[in-house]
């Protein structure tokens, strides 16, 4: 009856302590400045859009330049054979593989 008498009891102790909470991300502001936006745009006031700082190196910016091109000749690339083509070539180089089960040629004479 000792080892009975040391339980603890009471709600378990997580891993996570329960008394820190997440603060919960607050939307409403932003609708309302948006709000706000909306109704001096009716006031006859046009809103110019944000200006759009790149703030990429110009590595990265060169990058995605040539990945872009690469994508798009890659889409020509597949666009130009029809489905029937691709088969085609396809059945072709099934046909021109070695079959993996074959048996290799022995040679009766040794």
């Amino acid at each position: 009856m000792a080892d009975y008498e040391s339980v603890q009891r009471g709600s378990l102790n997580l891993k996570c302590d329960s008394s820190i909470k997440k603060k919960k991300k607050r939307k409403h502001k932003n609708a309302k400045k948006i709000l706000e936006q909306i109704s001096k745009c009716d006031d006859g006031e046009q809103l110019e859009p944000p200006m759009r700082i790149d703030k990429r190196t110009k590595a990265e910016i060169a990058f995605a330049e040539t990945k872009a091109k690469r994508d798009a000749e890659e889409i020509l690339k597949k666009a130009s054979k029809t489905h029937k083509e691709r088969i085609m070539e396809f059945n072709e180089h099934l046909d021109n593989l070695s079959e993996h089960f074959d048996i290799p040629k022995v040679s009766w004479t040794k």
